[in-house]
């Protein structure tokens, strides 16, 4: 991971995200609405608890077959995502309520989901959102040696099947989450001085994250071996309710950023980016099916990723409305927008970027 953090240009000539954030907080004026979540939002937030939690109490309360245990724990874990893509992300953008301690409040289950709070909001809303696509700066391009994202990445062999296997890892991305890749990433990121908002005391960090996750493992593992479930049914059903959850999650975050649309650009010698950091979000980000009401409904409009990119801290019920307005302002300033028409298309097109990345070496800078 590179540590010098590029800088992006100052000045548009398109004067693209003036005219655009103009545009933007005229819709929400002339409309008289707030733009974090209402109603929609908190029903949606008990719905998707509801999926979540209530198979995890049956289970606890209920003697059933194992295989409807493991059918239970699918549902837990399409619950887990859901939770995360609507509730938890605007929570942690502050986008879901006007008052800060809803929003904490909300950006907090996260805890259990299987996450920590500062190491998601130091990846995703500093990393990921400030340098989307930029190789050695977005962990999110980051799979190690086993998944080849971009071009820039080192080839191996291996990655000329990486189109095949690289889904079967995809599901371990919230079980990795629980075990292992918050305490490296908590390593990492207070190494690096890294924080989101105020910072914290490391000991209060550390703190947090050790009882939380004492507290995650109780819930999940603990309590239901202590009720008399036999411990590999609960281990197994443990693993299933991950990988489902991961899963769903991982492919809706490769669709918006690992296609063969999106550019992975570099900074010059100097450390700058060619363009501003609005404009750099139209090259690295794509939408998919933005008229499809169950994907818009379920992945928290994580479809829409690039009016999210741009306005991350308006709440996801809003972007189908302002989606008009940023292809209409990006086509006025000739500027890119892409989206796939439907998410068959979109899944189709990041497996043959994978499949392009791991069949040719001579992809690579």
């Amino acid at each position: 991971m590179n540590n010098t953090a590029p800088t992006f240009a100052r000045q548009d000539n398109l004067k693209f995200f003036r005219t655009l954030n103009s545009r933007v907080n005229n819709y929400f004026k002339e409309n008289n609405i707030k733009k974090t979540g209402n109603w929609q939002l908190h029903l949606k937030a008990v719905i998707l608890f509801a999926v979540f939690l209530t198979p995890y109490f049956l289970i606890l309360t209920l003697d059933m077959p194992f295989w409807v245990m493991l059918l239970l724990s699918i549902v837990i874990g399409i619950g887990m995502a859901g939770v995360g893509m609507n509730v938890m992300h605007d929570g942690n953008h502050g986008s879901y309520s006007t008052k800060n301690w809803i929003n904490k409040f909300m950006g907090g289950t996260i805890y259990v989901l299987a996450g920590n709070v500062y190491n998601w909001q130091v990846q995703h809303n500093v990393l990921h959102h400030t340098y989307t696509n930029i190789p050695g700066h977005d962990e999110d391009l980051d799979a190690g040696r086993i998944i080849r994202f971009t071009e820039h990445a080192e080839w191996h062999r291996f990655h000329r099947f990486q189109h095949y296997y690289s889904v079967f890892l995809y599901g371990l991305l919230t079980f990795n989450w629980a075990l292992t890749t918050d305490f490296k990433q908590m390593r990492n990121y207070l190494k690096r001085k890294l924080s989101y908002g105020e910072p914290k005391s490391p000991k209060i960090l550390w703190t947090t994250l050790v009882i939380t996750k004492m507290i995650y493992i109780s819930i999940w593992i603990v309590l239901p071996m202590a009720i008399g479930i036999t411990w590999w049914k609960v281990l197994l059903g443990f693993f299933v309710m991950h990988y489902t959850a991961g899963l769903i999650l991982s492919v809706v975050f490769q669709l918006a950023h690992v296609v063969d649309h999106t550019e992975n650009p570099t900074p010059n010698e100097l450390g700058e980016m060619d363009n501003t950091w609005a404009v750099h979000q139209l090259y690295t980000t794509t939408n998919f099916a933005p008229k499809n009401a169950i994907v818009n409904w379920y992945t928290g409009g994580l479809n829409h990723q690039i009016e999210h990119h741009i306005f991350p801290n308006i709440s996801h019920i809003h972007y189908g409305k302002i989606a008009k307005i940023v292809k209409e302002t990006a086509k006025e300033c000739n500027l890119p927008y892409y989206e796939y028409k439907t998410m068959r298309s979109a899944v189709i097109a990041h497996f043959k970027h994978l499949r392009d990345l791991g069949m040719k070496p001579e992809l690579s800078v």
